[in-house]
C-alpha cells in the first residue's frame, strides 16, 4: 500500500498523571485472549498486511492514539497494527456489554496495551474508563458513539487542543458529530470512517446482517424460518439484516420514516409499513436506526404475546426501556441467557434481548472477523493520513478515495479476486467530453 507524505512534528509522549495502567477483570484470562485475537487475525489479511508495513515504517512514531472501541478480538488487531506503527496505544470500551474479558486481559498482559473494559460495567465505572484514556491526552482518537469526543468537548475541553484529529467508527457517533459541526461545538477534525464504502457498504450490511441474526438465534435458539420478522430502519444496517433475515425465510416487513428508503425497501420485495401496524402482526422486532423509541408505549401494547424485542442500533435508546421497565408488572431476567421478560398488565409478556443494547454484541460475538478486517483497515489507513498530513480544519472530513480503493484492492487480493483495468484509451475516453454518439 502506498505510503503518505508530509509528516507532522509532535510533541514528546506523555501520559496523564496518575494514570492507571490498565483496568480488567482478570489478567488470568489474557492467554485464552491471545488465542482468539491471533485467529482473528489469521481472518484479516488486510490489516496484517498494513501492521507488517507499519512496523518497518513506523508513520505513527510520537503519536498517542486513545480509543474508545468494542474491545473484541478484531479490535485488538487493529490495535496492534496502530502499536506497531510507533504509537503509543490505550483504550476503552464503547458499550458495557461488548467487551471480551480475556480479549481485554490479552491487550494488557500479552501486548503490553492499556485497557479499560469490564465486560457488563456499570455506567460510573463505564465513564470511569473513558476519562483513563483522556487522562494520558492522546493525540489521535479512535471513537465508536462519539462519547469519547463528546466528553473531551464536556469536561476535557482544555485538552481538545491537544487532539489534532479523531476518527469515527459507527453511524450513530457520525449523526452526533455532525450535528456538533452544525451547532458550531466541533473543535476538532473527525474523519467519518463510518461514511467510508469499505466500512458501510460491507461492515454495516454484511457484518450487521450476519451478526445480528447471530445474537437473536443464540439467545432465543427461535427458529426464523416461517417467523414474521420487523426491521425499524433501512439504512445499511437494516437492509442487512432484512436481507439475512429473508435469507433465512422469514416474512420481513420494514418500517420507515424516509420515503426513498421505505420505497428502496418496497421494490426490494419487503413489505413496507408504519411501526404501530407492523406492532400487531410482528414475531421479532429489530431497531437499526440510530434514534430513539422506534418501539414505544403504543407498540408494545398492541404487541403479540411472546414478542421478541432487540436493538441493532448503537445506543440503548431505540426501544423505550424506561417505559417498558415502569409498565411491567413484573420482570423475570435471565429467563435465558441475555433474555428478560416483561409482564405487562394485558397479559401479555414482551422478550428483550440483552437489555435493549447492541444485540450483535450483547448476544454474541459481533462482526465476522473478515468484514471487519476492511473497516479497521480503513481506521488504521486514516489515522496515518491525520497523523502525516497538514492540519485538518474542525469539521468531519470524508475518508480519501485512494486509501478506500487500496483497501477493496488488497481485500480483492486476498480473496483470490482479480478485475478488469481501464486501457489508455478508455481513461482517456472517460476524462474527456469531445466524443460523443
Amino acid at each position: 500500500m502506498g505510503t503518505i507524505a508530509k509528516r507532522k512534528v509532535m510533541p514528546k509522549s506523555r501520559a496523564g498523571a496518575g494514570a492507571h495502567e490498565h483496568d480488567v477483570r482478570d489478567l488470568g484470562l489474557a492467554a485464552a485472549g491471545k488465542k482468539r485475537i491471533e485467529w482473528a487475525d489469521r481472518q484479516m489479511p488486510v490489516l496484517r498486511r498494513i501492521r507488517e508495513r507499519f512496523s518497518k515504517e513506523q508513520p505513527l512514531k510520537g503519536q498517542r492514539l486513545g480509543a474508545c472501541l468494542h474491545i473484541t478480538c478484531e479490535t485488538a488487531n487493529l490495535l496492534r497494527a496502530l502499536k506497531a506503527g510507533g504509537a503509543e496505544v490505550f483504550c476503552c470500551a464503547s458499550n458495557p456489554l461488548s467487551t471480551q474479558d480475556d480479549v481485554a486481559a490479552a491487550l494488557v498482559a500479552e501486548f503490553g496495551i492499556p485497557t479499560y473494559a469490564i465486560h457488563n460495567e456499570d455506567r460510573d465505572t463505564y465513564y470511569s474508563h473513558l476519562r483513563a484514556v483522556l487522562d494520558r491526552h492522546p493525540t489521535i482518537t479512535m471513537d465508536d458513539g462519539a462519547d469519547l469526543v463528546s466528553l473531551l468537548h464536556t469536561e476535557y475541553k482544555d485538552s481538545a487542543e491537544e487532539v489534532f484529529a479523531s476518527m469515527e467508527e459507527t453511524t450513530t457517533g457520525v449523526i452526533r458529530l455532525r450535528a456538533m459541526e452544525k451547532d458550531h461545538a466541533l473543535k476538532i477534525p473527525v474523519v467519518a470512517v463510518n461514511d467510508a464504502q469499505t466500512k458501510h457498504l460491507f461492515d454495516n450490511r454484511y457484518g450487521t446482517g450476519q451478526s445480528t441474526l447471530d445474537g437473536i438465534i443464540r439467545a432465543t435458539g427461535v427458529l426464523i424460518a416461517g417467523s414474521i420478522v420487523v426491521v425499524g430502519g433501512y439504512g445499511y444496517c437494516g437492509r442487512g439484516i432484512a436481507s439475512r433475515a429473508r435469507g433465512l425465510g422469514a416474512d420481513v416487513i420494514v418500517t420507515e420514516v424516509d420515503p426513498i428508503r421505505a420505497l428502496e425497501a418496497a421494490m426490494d420485495g419487503f413489505r413496507v409499513m408504519k411501526m404501530i401496524d407492523a406492532a400487531k402482526v410482528g414475531d421479532i422486532f429489530v431497531t437499526a436506526t440510530g434514534d430513539k423509541h422506534v418501539l414505544a408505549a403504543q407498540h408494545f401494547t398492541a404487541m403479540k404475546d411472546g414478542a421478541i424485542l432487540c436493538n441493532s442500533g448503537h445506543f440503548d435508546v431505540e426501544i423505550d426501556m424506561a417505559y417498558l421497565t415502569d409498565a411491567a408488572k413484573s420482570v423475570d431476567h435471565d429467563v435465558n441467557k441475555n433474555v428478560d421478560a416483561y409482564h405487562l398488565t394485558n397479559g401479555r409478556t414482551l422478550y428483550v434481548l440483552g437489555q435493549g443494547r447492541l444485540v450483535n454484541l450483547a448476544c454474541a460475538e459481533g462482526h465476522p472477523a473478515q468484514v471487519m478486517d476492511m473497516s479497521f483497515a480503513t481506521q488504521a489507513l486514516a489515522s496515518e493520513w491525520v497523523a502525516k498530513g497538514e492540519q485538518l480544519p474542525a469539521k468531519v472530513h470524508n475518508v480519501p478515495l485512494e486509501i478506500e480503493n487500496d483497501v477493496a484492492a488488497v481485500k480483492l487480493a486476498a480473496m483470490g479476486i482479480k478485475i478488469d483495468t481501464l486501457t489508455a484509451q478508455q481513461k482517456k475516453y472517460l476524462e474527456s467530453w469531445e466524443s460523443g454518439t
